[in-house]
């Protein structure tokens, strides 16, 4: 078993194209001992999105704090907040958006796609 403090996870800039403010920590994957999968803190700033995406996994999410939008495969904006969870499909197009004045944060975990 490993167990760490989140806070001490070191947080990097994601700096993909199509993405503004947005930040990441690897809370536990393969460095950890983790094979199977992954999960993430994501940070969107004030006014920073993700790039508009898909891939060929699912993933899972939990906000944590904050509020933010979530863009569905059809376009349509879904305010989330605090206590929500979403399930994203394989190659479902998707985005987190946050519009609001503060910090939008959330746990995503997906499988350990280097281990296909």
């Amino acid at each position: 078993m490993r167990i760490k403090r989140n806070s001490e996870v070191k947080e990097v800039e994601v700096a993909l194209k199509g993405t503004k403010g947005m930040r990441k920590r690897v809370l536990i994957g393969p460095d950890n001992g983790s094979k199977n999968i992954i999960m993430r803190y994501f940070t969107l700033l004030p006014g920073g999105y993700s790039e508009r995406h898909r891939h060929s996994h699912e993933h899972l999410v939990n906000i944590e704090s904050g509020k933010g939008i979530v863009v569905d495969k059809d376009g349509n904006e879904i305010e989330v907040s605090e206590g929500y969870s979403i399930f994203v499909e394989p190659d479902e197009l998707h985005q987190f958006q946050n519009p609001f004045e503060k910090n939008f944060e959330f746990i995503c975990i997906i499988p350990n796609i280097d281990k296909r």
